[in-house]
């Protein structure tokens, strides 16, 4: 069979014991293995089901911990693992039958094994071919490269900068290394959008702060295409907090021309009309219109999915900063869309017993709420200057609960005024780098 067939595709991330299985239509859900069945063969479960439920042969493409490997998924359950050689025109493939695809110790890796197995035949060089015509024996010898790989993008500072700038070899700290490594992660690019949602169902525990540092870093690290979504029926304040760009349009501007901004003709310079651009953190905010009763800004479940489809098409990656009301069709479906959930709370008992229950409610939701909530992020911001020793009671009570746990010191610029990140304290900085490095790891 020849590889040169596209097939729609289909995406999945196994991380461990955890995998994000992405469907041809571009909703994300978490993957959740039956009893003691290995994750990977759950994501080809999972992917065998899609290619029923359209009734065609699909690409599944996985990367993560075991790295990428391509596999055709037929209707009827066989998987054939596909290989590409830039300089090989038909690859020979084998493929699996339904008995080995339910074989639960048969994993992505051991199907990916079956084919290095297996022998790569190059057409023959037929007479008048050019390939023919070569002689290897006059081919020019391997020359070494003129080029030196970059591999380490650790940035000095302070005396180190100072002797590095001098021309010294200058070991990095450990910060200096924490932050190489925060930076390298945040800074991935994936194929398809990513969702985050900021939530706690508590007013006033920084979920717009939160929202905005995430976007920050996302775009100043990764390079823009980053919405942060105020995804609020009431009075949601992230446009209050960020620049207005040349339009004064929330997302009540956006809904009516949602399926124009899908059509083949729409541009990608046309979704500005709607968001609001931040210049110096390079990220867009689409706005709720705070001055609005909430009876007269609710969107249902359809609607959230048509702009989401819209958020998908201009952006890599969208962060929601929700609202109180967990019982509102737009909250659910937020919840529904999420790759990954991150909690903030400050360095109080009310917010934090808040974050808290919500983990509770999302358990007992269903399998993909739980499992989000399992790998939720908690974020204990302190609001003040004291409140260092509360901030660590709270951040270990939820340690062991959650997939990880940051504190976030006290910052003035975190208190009132525009979130812009150059104006946070060295230290905040590196603290929500630490924060969007971890929320990445899911996506």
């Amino acid at each position: 069979m020849s590889i040169a067939t596209h097939h729609p595709r289909t995406y999945a991330t196994v991380t461990g014991p955890h995998a994000t299985f992405v469907t041809l239509d571009g909703h994300a859900e978490s993957v959740t293995p039956s009893g003691d069945e290995d994750i990977r063969h759950a994501v080809v479960r999972r992917a065998t089901d899609e290619a029923r439920r359209t009734g065609i042969p699909i690409e599944l493409v996985t990367s993560g911990d075991r790295g990428e490997h391509h596999l055709l998924i037929d209707p009827s359950g066989a998987t054939t693992p596909l290989t590409r050689e830039s300089d090989i025109d038909d690859v020979e493939e084998t493929a699996l039958g339904k008995d080995e695809v339910d074989d639960p110790e048969l994993g992505l890796d051991d199907i990916a094994d079956s084919l290095r197995g297996e022998e790569v035949r190059v057409p023959t060089p037929q007479p008048g071919d050019r390939r023919a015509s070569i002689n290897p024996a006059a081919e020019s010898p391997a020359r070494p490269t003129f080029l030196t790989p970059t591999t380490d993008t650790t940035t000095h500072t302070g005396w180190r900068g100072f002797l590095k700038d001098l021309g010294f070899t200058v070991k990095p700290s450990a910060t200096e290394q924490r932050r190489a490594a925060d930076r390298a992660v945040v800074s991935r690019q994936w194929a398809g959008c990513r969702t985050i949602a900021v939530v706690n169902g508590k007013g006033g525990v920084g979920k717009t702060m939160t929202t905005a540092m995430l976007a920050a870093v996302y775009a100043r690290e990764g390079g823009g295409n980053v919405l942060a979504w105020d995804n609020n029926d009431t009075r949601g304040t992230l446009g209050w907090r960020t620049e207005q760009g040349s339009y004064d349009t929330t997302l009540r501007d956006l809904l009516p021309v949602a399926q124009y901004l899908l059509a083949p003709e729409a541009g990608v310079s046309e979704i500005a009309r709607f968001v609001h651009h931040q210049p110096a953190d390079r990220y867009d905010v689409l706005r709720s219109n705070p001055e609005l009763l909430a009876t007269d800004q609710r969107i249902g479940a359809a609607d959230f999915d048509l702009l989401m489809q819209v958020a998908a098409r201009f952006y890599r990656l969208v962060i929601f900063d929700s609202g109180n009301d967990e019982s509102a069709e737009r909250w659910l479906r937020m919840i529904d869309s999420s790759y990954q959930l991150v909690l903030p709370t400050l360095a109080n008992a009310e917010s934090a017993e808040s974050a808290a229950l919500l983990l509770d409610a999302l358990r007992g939701r269903d399998e993909r709420s739980a499992a989000l909530a399992a790998h939720a992020v908690v974020i204990v911001t302190q609001a003040e200057p004291t409140g260092t020793v509360e901030a660590r009671r709270i951040a270990d009570g939820f340690t062991g609960h959650v997939r990880s746990v940051h504190t976030i010191p006290f910052d003035p610029a975190l208190k009132a005024g525009p979130l812009r990140f150059d104006n946070l304290r060295p230290r905040t900085r590196d603290a929500w780098l630490a924060v969007a490095a971890s929320a990445a790891e899911a996506l």
